[in-house]
């Protein structure tokens, strides 16, 4: 008995192993295995009663959490997304775009996937999205079988790192920080990625052009009159587009000093885009709409086409993540303008019914309540693994890591990256982040940072061979047998599952290279915050410096007023002298005033 109450703390942990190894769900391993050392602790003294007397009021605090209700609404609009038939307009338009190109198709697939990361927020929903529209004609024109499954589970995987990703909000809950700044933290991470994928496939198309060929011309649907695809015009919008949202992003401190009528010095970076964005595509749908109303003919089909089917995603976009962004919303009212959002969209294309909106909130009631059970077990796990010590002993085991910081973040991602091999995103975030998270707290990793490296490391439990989520979800649509393609009249070949598996490695391989990335270079999550602190530290500097130039008897150039009341003998005020060695104060502006009030202090 003395030695389980020595080492309660790793036999705890040993024991919920075997609890998963059994084949029990992660929610109630972790749920039975707090009770029955709970039980045990207080048999043995280690811990008192009281601590299971808590267990009520923690778990009241879990349904009382505001930020998981952004886990429902999220889940709703992508689903209903997913059924409106957003995915297949996109991946059609889009394809026709790219279809010229060597690799088209499959950039295609990656942009696609990126829009509906940012829309949905939901990997299932993407992958197999993609899986059921974007496979059958990427195989017709002979894309590699590997290519096409790796592509298309890598992008649904998008999803899980690009805003408004279902886990970054867990993360948020676990690690005590705001939706907001993970996910702004996460905003260029999740666009480098994407970049990532893109710069794979363009090197294919450069040294493998047979894997990757372009779309025939017969398959190009959209023609003018005289015969040509309309890319011209497509190109003097995009350019036109571009330039606005470039110059909204460069003068975007103007734009916010105007509209909020005070000096803004600063503005995010993730702020400039999404709203530089929006109005370069305000700019496309005004001209857009101004042609199809005047019958001007100054856009081509396809220029028209690209504008319609894109503006209502990147709209939604905006709804969402610039709300969020801008401050105007939390990502649970975020969440529910894009809920509400979707299904104006769905009702707008006639895609609403009841069948679809029972199977979405079906689905989402599901997934809801599948987070809820994992959360309730962890918070029982994570109670009685505190009151039995289990985080000291997890700091003490890693602080004896060489290295310092690096050392143990080193550790804790190829932790989680064989973790990743058996549990999805959403145990390890109940898991294994609780116990991490303090400790990184305390060696000085910023926690933003932290969870978005965690995040992108997540990622891969999709893309492991053999049990990736995204290739299960993608085994699922992919054809199993040969079939007779409904355009050629062709027999096709089946997708091997092994095929499957060896178009993941690839982009996983891309995923931990990003995870050193922004091991190496944190600023790409940090940096925008950085900047924020020292702009707002700035701005109360100014405010301090001007509030202490009013105050009486205090004067930055000298220390003290030019004059002063010396009392007299009596105790009573003599008549006013001037200061000894009183410098008159400088007449000149304070540049930094940080500086001048740490000066101004020292001289007091």
């Amino acid at each position: 008995m003395e030695f389980i109450a020595t080492n309660f703390a790793p036999i705890m942990f040993v024991g919920l192993i075997c609890f998963l190894i059994l084949g029990f769900p992660v929610a109630f391993s972790l749920g039975a295995a707090g009770l029955f050392f709970g039980l045990l602790g207080v048999t043995l003294d280690i811990f008192p009663s009281a601590i299971l007397a808590v267990l009520p009021f923690r778990l009241i605090g879990v349904m009382a959490n505001e930020t998981l209700l952004a886990v429902p609404f999220f889940t709703l609009m992508g689903l209903i997304l997913e059924r409106s038939g957003m995915a297949e307009d996109l991946l059609d338009t889009v394809g026709q775009v790219f279809g010229p190109l060597r690799g088209g198709l499959a950039l295609a697939v990656i942009f696609v996937g990126a829009m509906l990361a940012a829309t949905t927020g939901v990997v299932a929903a993407s992958v197999i999205s993609m899986g059921l529209i974007s496979m059958p004609i990427m195989l017709r024109y002979g894309y590699s079988r590997s290519l096409t499954s790796g592509v298309i589970a890598a992008s649904g995987t998008l999803a899980q790192i690009i805003p408004p990703s279902l886990v970054l909000i867990v993360l948020a809950d676990q690690m005590g920080r705001s939706v907001g700044e993970m996910y702004k933290g996460a905003f260029i991470p999740g666009f480098a990625l994407m970049g990532l994928y893109v710069l794979w496939v363009v090197v294919l198309a450069i040294f493998a052009p047979k894997s990757v060929p372009a779309l025939p011309p017969e398959a190009r649907t959209f023609r003018e009159p005289n015969g040509s695809h309309g890319y011209g015009s497509l190109a003097v919008l995009t350019v036109l587009s571009a330039g606005v949202a470039i110059y909204l992003g460069q003068h975007m401190e103007a734009v916010h000093t105007w509209w909020e009528g005070r000096l803004v010095e600063y503005v995010a970076t993730d702020e400039k885009i999404v709203v530089a964005m929006c109005g370069g595509v305000f700019v496309a749908w005004l001209i857009a709409v101004i042609n199809r109303v005047t019958g001007l003919g100054l856009l081509s089909k396809l220029a028209e086409r690209v504008t319609f089917v894109l503006i209502p995603p990147l709209l939604l976009i905006f709804l969402v993540l610039g709300t969020i962004f801008l401050g105007v919303a939390t990502p649970t009212e975020g969440g529910a303008m894009g809920a509400m959002g979707a299904l104006i969209m769905a009702v707008m294309r006639r895609r609403l019914g009841w069948t679809l909106l029972k199977q979405a909130l079906a689905t989402t009631t599901k997934l809801a309540s599948f987070v809820m059970f994992i959360l309730i077990g962890a918070t029982i796990f994570s109670m009685v693994f505190q009151a039995a010590d289990g985080p000291i002993w997890v700091e003490h085991l890693l602080a004896k890591l060489p290295g310092g910081q690096l050392g143990f973040l080193i550790f804790v991602n190829v932790l989680v990256f064989v973790l990743a091999f058996f549990l999805d995103f959403f145990e390890l975030s109940f898991i294994v982040v609780p116990v991490l998270a303090p400790i990184a707290d305390k060696m000085g990793i910023d926690l933003v940072w932290f969870g978005v490296l965690l995040a992108v490391n997540m990622q891969t439990s999709f893309l492991h061979p053999p049990f990736g989520f995204a290739l299960f979800y993608l085994r699922s649509v992919a054809p199993e047998k040969p079939y007779v393609d409904s355009h050629t009249g062709k027999t096709m070949e089946p997708v091997t599952t092994m095929q499957i598996y060896k178009g993941a490695i690839p982009f996983l391989l891309l995923q931990l290279f990003m995870v050193a990335l922004l091991i190496a270079f944190p600023g790409l999550v940090t940096r925008d915050q950085d900047q924020r602190s020292k702009a707002d530290l700035e701005a109360a500097g100014t405010e301090l410096l001007q509030s202490l130039e009013s105050a009486p008897g205090f004067d930055l150039g000298g220390g003290l007023a030019p004059e002063f009341t010396v009392p007299g003998p009596d105790g009573t005020p003599a008549e006013s002298e001037p200061a000894p060695d009183s410098p008159t104060a400088p007449e000149s502006s304070v540049e930094d005033p940080v500086k001048a009030i740490e000066q101004a202090i020292g001289k007091q």
